[in-house]
């Protein structure tokens, strides 16, 4: 049963990973909720944590990015409850799944549901955002992409505050692994003047057989389309500036060229896995503002120039290692 459910959530990443797992894991999704005109900002962030002696908890983290707050919920592991055969979990009271989130936290209840979901591309030989790295059984951190861009319906109820989110947008991802990585960075928003776009970017640390590389992966969905830049489809990072004030990154490959340079706002500190349990911190922003520049090298024009706001930002641990 453990093998079957395992291989399972191989190709279908949205799925939970840590099946017969005990000890130095976490697994966690993060639901990125903004309303129509972007007063509101929340990530609602559920998950499991194993540490390195077997002791575990479940946890729902909620970051409110316009008060620039966040309320770290934990769980008796018994109550974190997942679905073998789909992204179907209970924690307690509150479910969440690739089509809708319920809450029923002490001061945050309420329902979200999501439509047109937009998933990463995955094959048999690709399954999702990881892609021939999925099949590799010692990565420190694994990812996937549930959603680029979807529409949220539903409203969240704060202590007696009605939020609502019905015509916002949405993003959805998730971590597994024991550790997340010693230095990356991460950016994603789906707020530009066409309503369509939506650009996730990372890049980070990756340790490699007792070396280690300077892994990317990033995504612009335009006009329905997801372009792909990726380490294993021979994207290059061709430079990374990081500041306290800005965050500039170009990466290309054969066919196209992605140029990104964020202004950086005031972050919050989220919990963080270390060795599996979420004893490390890092600092996300999600009222940054991404300018983003899409270049077709073979047909020498500009395919996308826009500027994306509500954006989120994470630069953690040691980011000059990922400077260039």
């Amino acid at each position: 049963m453990v093998i079957r459910n395992r291989l399972r959530a191989l190709w279908y990443p949205a799925c939970y990973h840590g099946w017969g797992r005990n000890k130095r894991f976490f697994e966690g999704w993060y639901y990125k909720l903004v309303n129509r005109d972007q007063s509101q900002a929340m990530a609602i962030i559920p998950g499991i944590a194993m540490d390195e002696n077997g002791q575990k908890q479940a946890f729902i983290q909620v970051l409110d990015g316009i008060k620039e707050t966040v309320v770290y919920h934990q769980f008796d592991a018994e109550e974190f409850v997942p679905s073998p055969s789909n992204h179907s979990l209970k924690i307690g009271d509150n479910f969440f799944s690739e089509d809708r989130l319920k809450l029923a936290l002490p001061q945050l209840t309420g329902e979200i549901f999501f439509e047109d979901l937009h998933p990463w591309s995955s094959s048999f030989f690709s399954p999702g955002i990881m892609g021939p790295f999925s099949f590799v059984p010692f990565m420190e951190c694994y990812h996937g992409i549930l959603s680029m861009n979807h529409t949220l319906s539903g409203e969240l109820i704060d202590q007696n505050n009605s939020l609502a989110f019905t015509g916002g947008k949405g993003y959805m991802e998730k971590d597994w692994g024991h550790s997340f990585p010693e230095a990356y960075l991460w950016m994603q928003t789906n707020h530009f003047s066409d309503p369509g776009v939506s650009i996730k970017a990372s890049i980070a640390k990756i340790p490699w057989l007792g070396s280690s590389f300077i892994g990317q992966i990033a995504g612009v969905l335009f006009q329905e389309k997801l372009y792909e830049f990726t380490t294993y489809n021979g994207t290059r990072l061709r430079h990374c500036k990081i500041t306290s004030e800005n965050v500039y990154v170009e990466m290309a490959n054969r066919k196209h060229r992605l140029r990104l340079n964020a202004k950086r706002e005031k972050a919050t500190a989220l919990a963080a896995p270390i060795s599996g349990f979420m004893d490390g911190r890092v600092e996300e922003s999600m009222k940054a503002q991404v300018s983003l520049e899409l270049y077709d090298l073979r047909a020498k024009k500009i395919l996308l120039a826009d500027m994306g706001t509500s954006a989120g930002i994470e630069v953690a641990g040691n980011f000059s290692l990922l400077e260039r």
